[in-house]
């Protein structure tokens, strides 16, 4: 922030953007801020008549971020198998264009999902966010569920939480589950089970390459989370805006990935 601007003496009430954001009225606003639980760019600030800048200043209350600039857009997408992770595709392949007619705002996708793969994808005007949770060094954890070949065992199941090695390297799983294990029943169709897997890393088709490795080729991937955020029973092709409660976490979370200092370290 500019050192020649002074937060303290101009701007806007910081109970008028609480307000303005929907935290909660004035009045139960300013409650919050004398119980010391409302900070301003780490900071807790308790004094009623405190004015802050909007467009620069980072609030939060109880720990969670809170969206300041109504201009910013966060969309959840479950993308469909076959769809390419960009705005665009030089091979002509189907693109996320199509998902974002309903805003009006330039939005972009936060990571990528192979075009093979279905599930959570988050899409944004806002590319400090963006740039954060899309950063290899991040990694924010993601869920996948997927369908692989033949009868996974609990043996296989510890060795991808142990670790195995790949081309460009180890790679080990926060948590896997086996979910299910089907027998192939109809002609031509073989062993099949579920698995689900909790990984941080960002690596090309990591999932893929991983159960591939453990003798299990994937036939279906999807992701269900990203982060705190959940897939939930949103369709296969649809699009909404996030919460107000899941933009608290993206933001907190992206927030602590950026490094925002915490309070022990603003003296």
């Amino acid at each position: 922030m500019n050192d020649e601007v002074n937060p303290h003496a101009e701007g806007v009430r910081l109970q008028k953007v609480l307000a303005n954001a929907g935290v909660a009225s004035r009045r139960v606003a300013e409650q919050l801020i004398v119980e010391g639980r409302v900070r301003v760019n780490g900071e807790v600030a308790s004094e009623l008549g405190r004015r802050i800048d909007p467009e620069n200043d980072l609030v939060d209350v109880d720990g969670t971020a809170i969206q300041l600039d109504q201009s910013k857009r966060y969309v959840m997408l479950n993308k469909p198998r076959g769809v390419v992770s960009s705005m665009s595709d030089d091979r002509g392949r189907p693109d996320l264009r199509g998902f974002t007619k309903d805003w009006e705002e330039r939005l972009y996708n936060v990571g990528r999902l192979d075009a093979d793969t279905s599930g959570l994808l988050v899409l944004t005007n806002d590319g400090a966010l963006a740039h954060v949770l899309a950063h290899p060094s991040f990694g924010v954890n993601k869920v996948y569920i997927a369908k692989v070949e033949g009868k996974v065992t609990p043996q296989t199941i510890q060795r991808l939480t142990k670790g195995i090695e790949l081309e460009d390297g180890p790679i080990a799983a926060d948590k896997a589950r086996l979910l299910d294990v089907s027998s192939g029943t109809a002609a031509g169709t073989g062993d099949s089970s579920l698995v689900e897997l909790t990984l941080h890393s960002g690596r090309n088709r990591i999932v893929r390459r991983m159960m591939a490795e453990v003798g299990h080729p994937v036939v279906e991937l999807v992701r269900r989370q990203f982060g705190p955020l959940h897939l939930g029973s949103l369709p296969a092709g649809r699009a909404r805006e996030l919460t107000k409660v899941e933009r608290g976490a993206l933001l907190t979370l992206a927030r602590l990935a950026a490094g925002e200092p915490s309070p022990e370290e603003q003296e």
